[in-house]
């Protein structure tokens, strides 16, 4: 089970870091949503890590600046990886979502969602991407197993 979330983090973090390069490289033509959704997908991922790790986390929402989001992307790559290899996936941890409202998941699960979000927001992005007349990204897992 560890290698399977291993390899759907190599895709998440494969995929985050092919996007983070097309927006970047059509900066101009991209709207502010696409900006935004991009740093939430990366948020994200960050905030679940530090959930299960039991430290600091960033906003859902914040904007960072463009030129850190491939070391963002990165950390969060390592951390995911360092939690599925030293962390009992069973393990259940209590969290509180963004409103402050408590929770409790497997590890699994938290990891679980992290990927799913990111795939999610991907797809958002990707139809943004063609809205500005910037061509979307294949990012579909089976093709990156191809």
């Amino acid at each position: 089970m560890k290698e399977k979330l291993i390899d759907l983090f190599e895709y998440t973090y494969h995929f985050n870091k092919e996007m983070i390069k097309v927006i970047s490289e059509n900066i101009t033509k991209v709207d502010e949503k696409t900006v935004s959704l991009i740093n939430h997908t990366l948020n994200a991922q960050q905030i679940w890590n530090s959930r299960i790790l039991d430290e600091k986390s960033f906003e859902v929402w914040q904007v960072n600046s463009f030129e850190f989001l491939d070391g963002i992307n990165h950390q969060n790559f390592l951390k995911s990886i360092d939690i599925i290899q030293n962390q009992d996936l069973d393990t259940r941890k209590e969290y509180h979502n963004s409103r402050g409202a408590k929770f409790e998941n497997s590890i699994f699960e938290m990891l679980f969602h992290a990927i799913n979000h990111s795939t999610y927001h991907r797809g958002q992005i990707n139809s943004l991407l063609k809205q500005n007349d910037i061509e979307p990204l294949l990012t579909d897992y089976i093709f990156y197993k191809r």
